[in-house]
């Protein structure tokens, strides 16, 4: 299997008027690399990928361009119900040299078949450019619509070359257990806790949206195949508020740069409580 290393899933950081911070992105992006992480995952979950629109999507894979971030350390976050509308963020990642995309299935129509989602995937796969890889997305707590095993099984015997490995950001140990039984794709997994679990059984590593805070910490413990208890407990305290303000939050504090706390609505920042459990 592809080892596939530690990936951060970027927090997207944004201005007073509610851009893009894309000096910001840029900078931080450029210290992940250096501190470890081999490579980063933009507009996914982490980076309130469903809230930003296509224009402004270009302007921070432009921005990545125009910086030289290595195009084969990103992948882009694909986030859309339509075909056309994932094969148009497909494209514009192709036209700036990205060719692994990290897919969420269509998230609108809940309690869908695995025929119809098979038929969603290979009508995108057949509409998009050779070039493009993609890494299939099972977060069932967030889209509601979670992609079976079986279903994995199916698409990667039909499309090998297309699927680069699934994202199991499901927080199911038994159900990683099952992809990594497949033997026949990369598994990454989404929950921190669970990746020397994975790593000893042959996980190809995860896309952690806690390697913006310690891509060096996580890239030992995929190596080893051994826990770091104390990350593994404020991972425990991360997931027990609301994720994405709660590292926004962390990484404000870190850096000293408050602006790190915006967020798109409809999220909101963390209240009192809720802070005082992960700062």
């Amino acid at each position: 299997m592809e080892r596939f290393g530690i990936y951060a899933a970027l927090l997207t950081p944004f201005s007073e008027n509610g851009d893009i911070d894309t000096e910001r992105l840029v900078r931080h992006t450029k210290a992940l690399l250096s501190d470890g992480a081999e490579g980063v995952a933009l507009y996914g979950t982490t980076g309130e990928g469903a809230s930003l629109g296509r224009e402004e999507r270009l302007r921070g894979i432009k921005a990545f361009a125009e910086a030289g971030v290595p195009r084969d350390k990103i992948v882009l976050g694909i986030c859309a119900n339509s075909v056309e509308d994932a094969a148009e963020q497909v494209g514009e990642g192709l036209a700036h040299g990205i060719e692994d995309f990290l897919l969420l299935p269509p998230f609108y129509f809940k309690g869908c078949d695995d025929a119809g989602l098979y038929d969603w995937h290979a009508g995108l796969f057949a509409r998009c450019d050779d070039r493009a890889r993609f890494i299939l997305y099972h977060i069932p707590q967030v889209t509601g619509v979670p992609l079976s095993v079986d279903l994995v099984s199916r698409l990667v015997a039909a499309f090998p070359t297309r699927i680069r490995a699934i994202k199991d950001s499901s927080g199911d140990w038994n159900n990683a257990q099952a992809l990594l039984g497949l033997k026949s794709l990369p598994v990454l997994v989404g929950d921190e806790r669970l990746l020397h679990r994975a790593a000893a059984l042959g996980g190809a590593g995860a896309i952690s949206g806690v390697a913006n805070l310690y891509p060096d910490r996580l890239k030992r413990l995929f190596d080893s195949a051994t826990e770091d208890s104390a990350l593994s407990e404020e991972v425990t305290r991360i997931v027990s508020v609301p994720v994405i303000p709660a590292l926004k939050a962390i990484i404000a504090e870190r850096t000293k740069e408050p602006g790190w706390e915006r967020l798109r609505a409809p999220l909101v920042a963390l209240d009192a409580t809720q802070r005082s459990v992960v700062t």
